[in-house]
């Protein structure tokens, strides 16, 4: 019996990627289990954070865009128009859409099974070809050279720039996964499975894998009765398991699972079936994953609405740092991602607190993070560091304008504390009235401390020339900066009192090579990391920087690369401080990491021999740089 509505569906499809490569009977397969939808302009077929639908949908008629949202705005990022495809995010990840769908004028949509259309991607390599190039490519037809459009860019989230690495960067997965052998019985396997809480099994002979028992199978072919309990598991295992090699992107396992049309993935040695197990990847992991990645984080800080939503983001934050190390993921990359979200963690702490006081700032400000915070290198939960600077405003206002600032920033940094930054126990803090002046104080006050070097309150606020905007009106940032830059040029005294302050931490090596560590107090016998290693190339950067007029770049590796361009007879030395201060930094953040720690004190004794001589090698540099700076400001003789 002829189905009208169903050859009508397969009539149109038939002319667009991926269908066109189906043959017609399949597609009239595929159109029967379809649905047809009727849009009125401006419904909505899914939103933002929805559950994925069962579902992936066709323009038949009219327009569909595709938003997200940006500044509490809808911001359209794609319109999806006559034989387009939306919605294919259910293929690629199990959590919520990331972008909302709604009819753009009236519509006719047509809604096709995802695990109708599965059997399909997997049996024909022209359908999955083009979903990989799309998926690849990120657009809607990769064939169209012309139009493209985006086919899948609700997988991904739009307008952060670390995105990418959603789908690129390398999976985390369990390894060393429990086994069994082909001749357990399937009772005892499933008791094993309950007891460790894990959905599916792998099947070895000699630790290599021959099959593999999930859920799924316990439940299709044990608790329906197709085979009895006391069975082998060898009789209801899935064989051959898709096996992959270790160090595989997300963006792989999930193509490799869509091609095999499965849910679970083989770690071993060399990838290959022969030889032996090393871990094994699931659809959760994946999951995980994503929920992990920058992007996901940077939106879940902007949405957040109160300080453990920021914690939450904070803690996920740790396990991607963990991650990255442990995939050797290049340490500047890592710090560049880091610092993007505690930025975001940062501002929404600010608009949060801003809610909270209930009444709009006074005046136009900006916050800052200095320090470490402010280079960029704050990897771990370590103290925070921040001021605020406000525009300048009547005498008679300044008191109540400032006052409305110290509260901002003691409901801020308080955010933060419950984050896990603890407060700064030299309050270098913007809840301090030391560090929340109106712009005028703040020129002064840099000013003071560039004219008058020999002030002690100068070197001890050396961490203010390390700084980065957050929030509020930039412009007042960039004041500060050019009074920076006018008061130091050429500024002889200054950068000989703080020449001689960066020689004062030398190479932290004894005669005999060996390490100078601490002689007494909580932390005796440990390396002091920050103090002895990172702390002299943190302050010839920031001193070098200053002296050749370098704007907008705090971070110290940035520093060096910036100075290596501009004085090619210095590029080895500062290429070398370069690679010195992230193996350094990678030091400190896996001494952290491990112990729970702000990293700053190493206990050597549980350094291999390998790594000695790593962290040995890393402190040439810092002599390297410091006889730089002795004679670029002549401090030879400098007391």
């Amino acid at each position: 019996m002829k189905n009208p509505i169903a050859e009508r569906i397969t009539d149109f499809l038939k002319h667009y990627p991926p269908f066109s490569s189906i043959s017609y009977e399949s597609l009239l397969e595929i159109a029967k289990t379809c649905q047809v939808l009727y849009l009125e302009k401006n419904q909505t077929l899914f939103k933002i954070n929805d559950a994925t639908h069962a579902f992936f949908y066709v323009v038949a008629s009219g327009a569909v865009g595709l938003s997200v949202t940006s500044d509490a705005d809808d911001v359209l990022i794609d319109k999806c128009d006559e034989g387009d495809i939306l919605g294919l995010r259910p293929f690629f990840a199990k959590n919520n859409y990331l972008m909302t769908a709604k009819a753009r004028e009236e519509s006719i949509v047509y809604a096709i099974p995802i695990e109708t259309f599965k059997p399909y991607v997997a049996a024909n390599p022209d359908v999955l070809s083009f979903l990989l190039e799309s998926f690849a490519s990120n657009t809607r037809n990769p064939y169209d050279k012309n139009h493209k459009g985006k086919l899948i860019s609700e997988n991904v989230i739009y307008n952060d720039q670390s995105s990418e690495i959603q789908y690129y960067q390398p999976i985390k997965y369990t390894s060393n996964p429990i086994t069994a052998s082909p001749n357990d019985v399937v009772k005892f396997v499933a008791q094993t499975m309950s007891s460790s809480k894990i959905g599916s099994i792998i099947i070895h002979e000699n630790r290599k894998p021959i099959g593999i028992v999930t859920d799924k199978d316990l439940r299709s072919k044990i608790a329906t009765g197709l085979y009895s309990i006391d069975v082998t598991i060898d009789k209801i295992m899935t064989s051959p398991v898709i096996t992959v090699a270790d160090n595989l992107s997300i963006a792989e396992a999930q193509i490799i699972m869509l091609k095999n049309n499965v849910t679970h993935l083989c770690v071993t040695k060399d990838g290959s079936i022969d030889s032996e197990i090393t871990g094994i990847i699931t659809e959760h992991d994946i999951v995980v994953a994503q929920a992990n990645n920058p992007g996901v984080l940077l939106k879940q800080s902007k949405r957040a609405q109160k300080s453990a939503d920021l914690k939450e983001v904070r803690d996920k934050l740790v396990e991607l740092i963990q991650h990255s190390l442990d995939k050797n993921v290049p340490i500047n990359h890592i710090g560049s991602i880091v610092g993007e979200i505690n930025l975001a963690i940062t501002k929404r702490a600010i608009e949060l607190a801003i809610e909270k006081i209930g009444t709009p700032p006074p005046a136009q400000f900006a916050w800052m993070n200095i320090g470490s915070q402010g280079r960029k290198e704050q990897l771990l939960l370590t103290d925070q560091d921040n001021a605020i600077i406000f525009e300048d405003v009547p005498e008679e206002k300044y008191d109540a304008v400032k006052e409305y600032f110290l509260q901002l920033a003691e409901k801020v940094t308080k955010t933060l504390n419950k984050v896990g930054y603890n407060f700064c126990p030299d309050e270098m803090m913007a809840s301090n009235p030391l560090w929340c002046k109106s712009i005028s104080d703040w020129q002064n006050q840099f000013k003071g401390w560039i004219i008058n070097p020999a002030d002690k309150n100068t070197l001890e606020s050396t961490i203010f020339f390390d700084y980065d905007f957050v929030y509020g009106n930039e412009s007042l940032v960039d004041t500060i900066t050019k009074t920076i830059h006018e008061e130091t040029n050429d500024n002889q005294l200054f950068f000989a009192y703080l020449g001689a302050d960066a020689l004062k931490n030398p190479p932290p090596l004894g005669f005999f090579r060996q390490f100078l560590v601490e002689s007494d107090g909580e932390h005796k016998d440990t390396f002091d990391l920050k103090g002895r290693a990172l702390m002299p190339l943190i302050d010839a950067a920031r001193i070098l920087s200053l002296s050749k007029g370098i704007k907008n770049v705090s971070n110290t590796i940035s520093r060096y690369s910036k100075l290596a361009e501009l004085e090619p007879q210095n590029a080895p030395v500062y290429e070398a401080c370069a690679d010195a201060f992230a193996e350094l930094l990678k030091f400190r953040i896996e001494e952290g990491l491990k112990n729970e720690s702000d990293g700053r004190y190493l206990n050597l004794s549980e350094l291999s021999k390998l790594d000695k001589v790593k962290l040995k090698n890393d402190f040439q540099p810092i002599n390297d740089i410091q006889e730089v700076i002795k004679n670029k400001f002549q401090l030879t003789y400098f007391t």
